[in-house]
């Protein structure tokens, strides 16, 4: 026992010890004084010493039993007090339990391991229709279809004990039939009870929402492709015409048959048609831009010769006006690997302006490069002394369809769309663009990209020789429209070239079922059959030879997946509407009196 409850009870024990003694002594000297009369036998001394004696351990133990008493009495209330104390805590969480499980959106159920529901949150009314009573009746597989039970218990069968939960999704039959979609969470137990938790929650707003997009996204898609399959009409529907009016334009200019009065309309009328052809290939080229059709085709290519290619481009139309147009280029400037055409495009958009927004003074092309370890950043800058840009415009000419004032549309024409797809190819090649001008004084426009240095290709030695009259090309052109027929042997009989032509693509595998030929210019959309089908035939009658006619595409489908079908059909080489009698001469000299392996 430890000392302390020992001098405790000691210090309890004494004033009992003192009690009993001095009621010894009293009853001593009532009994032998005042009731015997004999004070000689009244001893007090010996009475206070037996009394002690056997008050003492007397005392003790009856103190020693009163505070264990006292002790179990206090562990007694203690434990009646947190018995209490439970049984209120026990109480406030059944009470928020209920709560909880009474207004719970989800549904929360026990499955035994045999298969027997156990509980069932009140939330199950709320979702099925179907009362608590109801729903704890139902076999299991009353809610869903066949299908939905089999997968379900399939993920059942896989979960672990004390894994993480498997969700799935299903359809479900309400009480007064209405088909919902629910969402359910399938756990095991970790504590060895091999219990099935599920959880449940109504999802078919959800899944409304998800059909609703799907099918606007089909609808999307398929505006998608009507836009698409609208282009590509119109595409060949304009560029049909135009292979007529700005071929033969072309013809006309060169004559020197024509006075110089029919000369100048000639001319009036090759420039609309290229003006023309020029908004056609703006619309086209913004159209891919906004689909997000815009592929780069980085590769080896010289800044300085991309200006000087595009200055000379603008050349004519500038010395026409009055205009010089310089270009200002360090002799040390590297090649790089980027989209050289993107950027060409975007330089001929700035140069074209620069004409079109000028009326005296100079054109200056502009190209700075700064070397970074192995990449550079290349400048370009047109600069021009044209009428400028307000400050409050600047940054609109950059949007689509947008120029600087209605009055400068009045005034100079043009679709808006050069600017906008010039922004869009640098942005996406990560660079900058922008313009800096004076109202009244000129306008600088500028672009920056950065990109890696390049080597440049050695130039390849071309086996081929120029066409003149002794040539002795026979060459085959299946194109459906009589006036694009008689504009081809326009260009090419001068040169020599022997023309034979086929109406339709039956027309054209029988020609050269016939005849022998160098090459085939094929047109892709005719009557009777399109030259894609027409193409695959030739190629499978040619393919016992070993060896077979190049084939090129001559028509007004230009649209890189038009091209792609085209060359997937067994073409060689894609000639696009409407005709350039340089790239027309240059593809028949580069591809007659070749065969290749079929």
């Amino acid at each position: 026992m430890k000392p302390a409850v020992v001098r405790d009870r000691i210090f309890k024990t004494a004033p009992t010890v003192g009690l009993i003694v001095a009621a010894a002594l009293i009853a001593d000297y009532v009994i032998n004084v005042l009731v015997m009369r004999n004070p000689q036998t009244f001893t007090p001394f010996t009475t206070l010493i037996i009394a002690t004696v056997v008050a003492t351990p007397l005392a003790y133990w009856l103190t020693s039993q009163k505070m264990k008493l006292e002790q179990l009495r206090d562990e007694l209330s203690a434990s009646v007090e947190a018995q209490q104390r439970a049984i209120e805590q026990y109480r406030e969480a059944d009470r928020l339990y209920r709560l909880l499980g009474d207004n719970l959106t989800d549904h929360v159920a026990l499955w035994s391991p045999k298969g027997e529901r156990i509980y069932s949150s009140p939330s199950i009314e709320r979702i099925t229709g179907y009362t608590h009573e109801e729903f704890m009746a139902l076999p299991p597989q009353a809610m869903v279809s066949d299908a939905d039970f089999k997968r379900v218990q399939g993920v059942i069968r896989g979960l672990e004990a004390g894994g993480p939960p498997v969700h799935a999704d299903y359809e479900s039959a309400r009480k007064d039939g209405r088909v919902i979609w629910l969402e359910s969470s399938y756990s095991r137990l970790g504590d060895g009870s091999d219990i099935l938790l599920v959880t449940s929650r109504d999802i078919t707003e959800r899944k409304q929402l998800e059909i609703d997009i799907a099918k606007a996204l089909e609808l999307a898609e398929a505006a998608s492709a009507a836009k698409s399959d609208f282009l590509a009409n119109m595409t060949h529907e304009l560029r049909t015409p135009l292979t007529a009016i700005i071929g033969f334009a072309e013809v006309l200019r060169r004559s020197r048959n024509l006075n110089k009065t029919a000369a100048r309309q000639v001319g009036h009328i090759l420039d609309a048609s290229n003006t023309l052809l020029s908004v056609v290939n703006d619309v086209l080229d913004f159209s891919r831009l906004e689909a997000g059709g815009l592929e780069l085709d980085p590769g080896p290519f010289d800044p300085a010769a991309m200006a000087s290619s595009c200055a000379a481009l603008v050349e004519e139309r500038a010395v026409a006006k009055g205009l010089k147009v310089e270009v200002r280029a360090a002799k040390d400037i590297a090649p790089m690997n980027l989209d050289g055409p993107r950027l060409s495009q975007v330089l001929l958009n700035f140069l074209s302006n620069a004409v079109k927004f000028t009326a005296h003074g100079a054109i200056t092309v502009a190209l700075t490069q700064t070397i970074d370890g192995e990449e550079a950043v290349l400048r370009g800058e047109v600069i021009d002394t044209g009428i400028g840009i307000a400050a409050e415009n600047r940054e609109a000419i950059f949007d689509r369809f947008s120029q600087a004032d209605a009055a400068v549309s009045r005034r100079f024409g043009g679709t808006g769309l050069g600017l906008a797809i010039s922004r869009r190819i640098i942005e996406r090649m990560d660079g900058q663009i922008g313009v800096d001008s004076v109202e009244g004084q000129g306008s600088t426009f500028w672009f920056e990209v950065r990109g890696p240095l390049a080597e440049l290709p050695a130039p390849e030695a071309e086996d081929v020789s120029p066409l003149d009259a002794e040539a002795g090309v026979r060459l085959l052109l299946v194109e459906d429209n009589a006036v694009n027929r008689e504009l081809i042997r326009t260009m090419l009989e001068p040169f020599g070239i022997g023309v034979e032509t086929a109406n339709d693509g039956v027309a054209g595998i029988e020609a050269m079922r016939q005849g022998q030929f160098d090459l085939v210019l094929m047109d892709v959309q005719m009557p009777v059959m399109d030259g894609l089908t027409a193409t695959r035939e030739i190629r499978a009658m040619e393919g016992a030879r070993g060896a077979a006619t190049p084939i090129v595409a001559m028509t007004a489908n230009v649209l890189p997946e038009q091209i792609a079908t085209c060359l997937a059909a067994g073409m060689d080489d894609h000639l696009g509407k409407p005709i350039n009698p340089t790239k027309l001469l240059e593809t028949v000299a580069r591809w007659s009196g070749r065969t290749h392996a079929a």
